[in-house]
């Protein structure tokens, strides 16, 4: 019998290692299941879907800090993301490329497609009117590598106005999922525009000295925040990020930085072209960073009325170094 004691116990053992195991991994996955509700392609369209799913569903944001939305390749714990989520929030084909396949196959109920949304096509301006005239390039140069997606200008979290709009959105689909959140939902809703209009208000002040400075950005991302602000840039060195500007479009960005007196030119965190240094040197352009994605930001109830907040400050720290 005693020789039989320690195999008796090691199975004893085993089995309870296994019972364990599988309770932690069922624990594990439940919660993983628990926290996949509402999925947001990018970190701004988060900030605004965290504002109004605050205390009814938690929020995730596909794109990882630091990648473009533009050339960015789906992987399997995004495909896990959307096989779990309850909601998928994104902008459109044109501008999450990657998504386009996996997007598709949801079901209507389950997907925003901000794009597509009535309440917000009517608020986008078409490729070659007024939100689109400042460029540092010769308009036949644009040819087909515009990065607006199309017919309008994709970067449609920038903009106040249709970030009130992606609220609503969000709002009206997550009450038809959850009708017995919609008072929560619709309180959300009501505290994220009072809390963007108070700051709509602050953002005006602070910017309001720098409305006459000339800047250039890299990226032609900014043009809905720029016009809703009053800011007058002087254009911008690519239409598409993926393309750099050829020797010819440096030699006239670098003519119109003189002659147009700019002061910044604004990098991006996912695009430092080593272009701008050269076309800088020997003169008294400043470099500053934009980040049109948030990087860094956590994401709750107060997340967009801050990354506003952050834009607004990369903006003023460069343009005031000539004042």
């Amino acid at each position: 019998m005693p020789v039989f004691k320690p195999i008796i116990c090691s199975r004893f053992f085993l089995r309870i290692c296994c019972i364990v195991s599988l309770g932690i991994v069922f624990s594990f996955t439940a919660n993983i299941d628990a926290q996949a509700a509402l999925v947001a392609s990018i970190r701004p369209l988060g900030f605004i879907a965290a504002a109004i799913a605050d205390g009814v569903i938690p929020v995730e944001v596909m794109l990882p800090d630091g990648a473009s939305p533009h050339d960015y390749a789906l992987r399997p714990t995004n495909a896990l993301q959307l096989k779990k989520a309850d909601l998928l929030l994104w902008v459109g084909a044109k501008m999450e490329t990657f998504l386009t396949g996996p997007a598709s196959s949801l079901p209507a109920e389950r997907c925003i497609t901000l794009a597509d949304l009535p309440s917000v096509t009517t608020l986008l301006p078409k490729i070659g009117e007024e939100l689109y005239d400042s460029h540092v390039y010769d308009k036949k140069c644009r040819g087909g590598n515009i990065h607006h997606h199309g017919d309008y200008n994709m970067h449609l979290w920038l903009s106040p106005i249709i970030a009130r709009r992606i609220a609503e959105a969000i709002n009206h689909r997550l009450a038809e999922l959850m009708p017995e959140k919609k008072t929560k939902l619709d309180n959300n809703l009501y505290l994220f525009k009072k809390h963007l209009t108070i700051n709509d208000k602050n953002i005006a002040k602070i910017l309001a000295p720098f409305r006459a400075k000339r800047y250039v950005v890299f990226h032609d991302a900014y043009g809905y925040f720029e016009k809703y602000y009053g800011l007058t840039p002087s254009g911008y060195f690519t239409a598409n990020p993926e393309i750099q500007p050829g020797a010819q479009a440096l030699h006239k960005i670098r003519t119109q930085l003189v002659e147009q007196k700019v002061t910044c030119i604004f990098a991006e965190p996912q695009f430092r072209p080593a272009v701008i240094n050269a076309v800088v040197r020997g003169t008294s352009v400043h470099i500053g960073t934009l980040d049109p994605m948030g990087i860094g930001i956590a994401l709750n109830k107060e997340s967009y009325a801050r990354f506003l907040s952050q834009l607004t400050n990369q903006y003023v720290s460069c343009l005031e170094k000539n004042i």
